[in-house]
C-alpha cells in the first residue's frame, strides 16, 4: 500500500483461534489500525501514538491510551502503535480487542509475539 493509498490493507498472524487480524488504513501520512483476534473480537483498548524529533535528534514517540476495564489489550496495542509511529514518522491509532476463554500466561505471550509479527508485516506491506 503506497503512502497515499486509501485502500485498506489486511494482514494476519497465527492460525485458528490464536490468530490476529489487522486492518490498516492510511489517513494522509498517518495510519489507523484495527486489530482483532481470538473467539470474540471487540474493542478493548485504543492507543494513539505520535512520532516527533527528540532533543538528541532521534525519534521519540508519545502515546495516549484509553482502555476499557477490564480489558488488557494495551500490552498488545501500545507496542504496535509505537513501532508503527516510529517507523512511519507519523501518528498511528491502534484499536485492539482479542478474547480467548481461559487464556494462560503462555497464551498471552503468544499474542504479544503475534503482535510483533503484525508490526513487521504491516511495515513491509506499507513500504512496498
Amino acid at each position: 500500500m503506497a503512502a497515499s493509498g486509501i485502500e485498506p490493507l489486511v494482514v494476519t498472524a497465527g492460525r485458528g483461534v490464536r490468530s490476529l487480524r489487522a486492518v490498516a488504513c492510511r489517513a494522509g501520512a498517518d495510519l489507523t489500525v484495527t486489530v482483532t483476534g481470538g473467539s470474540a473480537p471487540h474493542v478493548g483498548c485504543v492507543v494513539l501514538s505520535q512520532a516527533h524529533s527528540g532533543r538528541d535528534g532521534g525519534v521519540r514517540v508519545t502515546s495516549s491510551v484509553v482502555a476499557l476495564p477490564p480489558h488488557r489489550e494495551e500490552a498488545l496495542a501500545r507496542p504496535l502503535a509505537e513501532t508503527l509511529a516510529r517507523a512511519l514518522r507519523g501518528a498511528v491509532v491502534v484499536a485492539a480487542g482479542v478474547h480467548e476463554d481461559g487464556l494462560t500466561p503462555e497464551g498471552v505471550a503468544d499474542y504479544l509475539r503475534l503482535g510483533e509479527e503484525l508490526a513487521a508485516s504491516l511495515l513491509a506491506a506499507l513500504s512496498a
